[in-house]
């Protein structure tokens, strides 16, 4: 069953490519996100179908990351299938295809047990969802595909590096070299510290780069900005996603090696620049889009934040990567829902959404709400969660920090999304005849939803999946 989370996905992609009906191929999507929906149910409820072989096995951390990525993709499936019958003038055979097939190989990345398997899968996401970036054709989306892939390249290169440094501290320490997951975590005490924490470094940039952890998320604003807001979802909560669960594999190696106070550190340190960076970049943002871009970096920051700070902090992120996940999928496909009914993503044109296409405009607001941790989102939880957990391990400093860029933050997303909501639209600006529909809505509906609810009840099977997480971690 396992291996079907994987294979599914790759054969709608391949049937997507010989499909020749253009109006219907979009339809495939939403079959997609079901198939991996019911199966990812299936063996979350049956822990005996988790593992496959010694390199693909479903661990309790895999788990909620594979949660986490089917249900962001099934419901960015319909709409999707929505903003594609919207763009008919355009062929979606390469969409389709690219879009089914990385749901595919990020559930390889997430199953992987072999660091040399799981990089492979994650450069793979990296070549899907170029085409992805490029849909619209433009001169601005070729040049964000580009430096997606240029500066995703040189990340991922590196972290192949670091992988290498990994398997040679083992042999350095006089046991055999591996890239298997379990064989590293029993050989870890006897590692060497040098070209361990030289590989932590190098995979910390290299997995960090796909993060987008500042000052390696050079390629997020253009990619998020130029792609299609559904494309924005995935990449902000499915690429990131992934790459998150490679760093925290790293990260439990490492810790098992007695490193973990050295990583901490890093991790700290990365994720309050990360943070800061955002904040900074969001003063007086006039593409929301970008703005959309800025967020994403701040929520890995703070992902990386609550790993380093460890204890109830790491119960808060692993929590973190859900609710971030569903909040964007509010917040892009109701962005990208103004966007086409605007035509354009600066605040100089995009006024008074509110009034033009009310329900996304709402959304979009709420959505601003709950990214920036206000209550009763789910955001507010892990994020309270993260900062609970500095303070009582007294990490004062940066949990000061903490709050301090998040308020930053807060007011610098909040001008410009108060920029498009409010006010009366432009005499100047012509608009498009786009209207909103039932696939391009509800979808978002169902995320704020879920937003909401995490925010005032965390199910009791989340919580046992996110308590056996961090008892697979070895850091309660």
């Amino acid at each position: 069953m396992i291996l079907l989370l994987i294979l599914l996905p790759l054969a709608f992609a391949a049937l997507a490519l010989v499909f020749p009906w253009n109006r219907l191929r979009p339809f495939l999507l939403p079959l997609t996100g079901l198939g991996h929906s019911a199966i990812t149910a299936f063996v979350l409820i049956n822990p005996e179908y988790r593992t496959f072989n010694q390199w693909i096995i479903l661990d309790p951390l895999a788990a909620i990351i594979l949660l986490s990525v089917s249900a962001l993709y099934l419901l960015a499936s319909f709409y999707a299938s929505g903003y594609l019958s919207y763009r008919k003038e355009r062929s979606n055979r390469v969409f389709a295809a690219s879009f089914s097939a990385f749901l595919g190989l990020i559930s390889l990345a997430i199953c992987s047990h072999h660091l040399g398997l799981m990089w492979v899968a994650i450069e793979g996401t990296t070549l899907v969802t170029a085409p992805l970036i490029y849909f619209n054709r433009s001169p601005k989306s070729i040049e964000a595909t580009w430096k997606y892939l240029l500066v995703g390249s040189v990340g991922i290169a590196l972290a192949l590096l670091g992988t290498f440094f990994l398997a040679y501290s083992s042999m350095v320490g006089g046991k055999e070299a591996s890239l298997d997951l379990s064989t590293l975590i029993a050989n870890a005490p006897s590692m060497s510290p040098m070209w361990l924490r030289s590989a932590f470094i190098l995979l910390l940039v290299g997995y960090g780069t796909k993060m987008g952890l500042a000052p390696m998320h050079t390629w997020k604003p253009d990619a998020y900005g130029e792609a299609p807001g559904v494309v924005g979802a995935i990449l902000a909560g499915g690429v990131t996603s992934g790459a998150f669960l490679a760093l925290l594999r790293i990260y439990q190696i490492t810790n098992a090696a007695g490193q973990g106070a050295f990583a901490s550190r890093l991790l700290i340190f990365m994720g309050l620049l990360s943070m800061a960076t955002a904040g900074i970049f969001m003063i007086n943002q006039r593409d929301f889009m970008r703005m959309l871009a800025y967020s994403s970096v701040e929520h890995m920051g703070i992902l990386a934040l609550g790993v380093g700070i460890g204890g109830i902090a790491l119960w808060g992120a692993l929590l973190h990567v859900l609710t971030n996940s569903m909040t964007k999928g509010v917040l892009f496909l109701s962005a990208g829902n103004i966007h086409r009914a605007y035509g354009d993503k600066s605040t100089d044109a995009v006024r008074g959404a509110l009034r033009r296409i009310p329900l996304s405009a709402s959304l979009f607001l709420a959505g601003f709400l709950a990214i920036t941790g206000s209550p009763p989102f789910g955001p507010f939880i892990s994020e309270f969660t993260i900062l609970n957990g500095a303070f009582t391990s007294g990490h004062f400093a940066g949990g000061a920090l903490f709050l301090v860029f998040l308020l930053v933050v807060f007011i610098g997303m909040g001008i410009t999304v108060l920029k498009v909501v409010q006010g009366r639209q432009s005499p100047d600006v012509a608009g498009t005849e786009y209207h909103e529909t039932v696939l391009t809505t509800v979808p978002v509906i169902i995320f704020m939803a879920i937003v909401i609810m995490l925010g005032v009840y965390i199910p009791p099977f989340l919580r046992d999946m996110l308590s056996r997480a961090i008892q697979f971690l070895g850091m309660q």
